[in-house]
């Protein structure tokens, strides 16, 4: 397709699950108890509610109120009113002028954030979605790649979900959220199988953050959505960058790759100065055995995308260059710029050799995705 002459990949383009996706897919074992999507006079609406919770819903709830619900309520009511199902998709890339993209879900973000939840019944919630995806990307399995699910309550789940979404759904990554929600941090030795066997498949995995959680997050104890999601998705990320890097991750699994997505890429330059600062003064004491700086461990394995009209992503590009950023529309949530997340990016002040990287090589170095045949459009 190619866009202006270049080629586009969506490392972070977001699904709407149909609401009864688990009741359709899960073992029926776990029938009576699956999460239930939330419908609404809110087209695009992203919460789930659970058989024991009555009637309450997974936070949070969107405020019906400004411009931008207005906004949305009308840009997305022909997708929703068509089921959001895959050919809608494929249109949508078709619209923005996007090649590929890796799918992550929306009411799926929430299901796998509850404190203690039931290691079988977690792991057959991810196999459900993974299941749902594989047939939904099925249309066109060219340009509509599937990120995996996976559940950490029991690790061995984890990783045998992970060779599964691989090796029989051909799946290009899987994803978890940054959020902590079994009372570990991810450099805990508990996470040790699932890095080794993202090293042992070569493939990445995606941390992707989202402001709705059943479990402690960045920005809880404000009471204002706006708010909770200027500080939720950010500090999330960096906290889980912060285990990757000085918890030892890295260090210990050279060919693991892993990105951080939705949650902007303009805080890396102070988030890195500030780590490197720390590795000066006291890696003797808390890392000795970290051979590589910081900087030089996120340059060889970490991802952040960048936003579409994201400004200050040049000063990350500055600071660390622009081989390790890559791009998302985040179509349809609420803050993507769809249809015009592409055009908006094209009007970043960067070089084009930047924009050509972020649009496609880095992305298509991490998903491991060969290019098309580049077209005219």
């Amino acid at each position: 397709m190619s866009k202006n002459g270049f080629l586009v990949f969506d490392s972070d383009m977001h699904i709407m699950e149909p609401p009864d996706l688990w009741q359709r897919y899960i073992d029926k074992k776990y029938l009576a108890h699956a999460p239930i999507g939330l419908t609404s006079e809110n087209v695009r609406d992203l919460r789930v509610t659970w058989p024991e919770d009555g009637d309450k819903a997974t936070p949070p709830g969107i405020n019906r109120l400004g411009h931008n619900y207005e906004r949305n309520q009308k840009l997305y009511k022909s997708d929703s009113d068509r089921g959001w199902v895959s050919e809608v998709q494929l249109e949508a890339m078709d619209i923005e002028g996007i090649d590929v993209a890796v799918m992550f879900p929306s009411r799926g973000l929430s299901v796998l954030t509850r404190p203690n939840m039931d290691q079988d019944f977690a792991a057959a919630i991810a196999r459900a979605y993974n299941d749902w995806m594989y047939d939904f990307c099925a249309l066109d399995p060219d340009r509509m790649f599937g990120a995996g699910m996976i559940s950490v309550y029991n690790i061995d789940d984890a990783v045998m979900e992970t060779r599964r979404a691989v090796k029989e759904l051909g799946f290009k990554a899987v994803f978890v959220r940054s959020n902590v929600v079994i009372n570990k941090p991810w450099h805990d030795s508990y996470f040790e199988p699932l890095w080794n066997v993202l090293e042992e498949l070569d493939i990445p995995i995606g941390f992707h953050e989202a402001t709705g959680s059943m479990s402690r997050q960045a920005g809880e104890h404000f009471d204002n959505f706006m708010l909770r999601r200027i500080y939720s998705q950010p500090f999330e990320q960096m906290m889980g960058m912060g285990s990757f890097i000085g918890g030892g991750i890295l260090e210990k699994h050279p060919n693991l790759r892993v990105a951080f997505l939705e949650a902007n890429c303009a805080w890396l330059p102070w988030l890195l100065w500030r780590v490197e600062e720390a590795h000066e003064r006291e890696l003797d004491a808390y890392m000795p055995e970290l051979r590589l700086s910081p900087t030089e461990l996120f340059k060889r394995q970490c991802w952040v995308s960048v936003e579409p009209d994201e400004d200050p992503a040049k000063y990350a590009i500055d600071y660390v260059g622009s081989n390790q950023l890559v791009f998302s529309t985040d179509y349809p949530h609420g803050d993507s710029r769809y249809p015009e997340a592409v055009n908006a990016f094209m009007e970043l002040g960067i070089s084009d050799e930047d924009k050509r990287k972020i649009l496609w090589d880095n992305c298509a170095r991490f998903y491991k995705v060969e290019a098309p045949v580049l077209s005219s459009s």
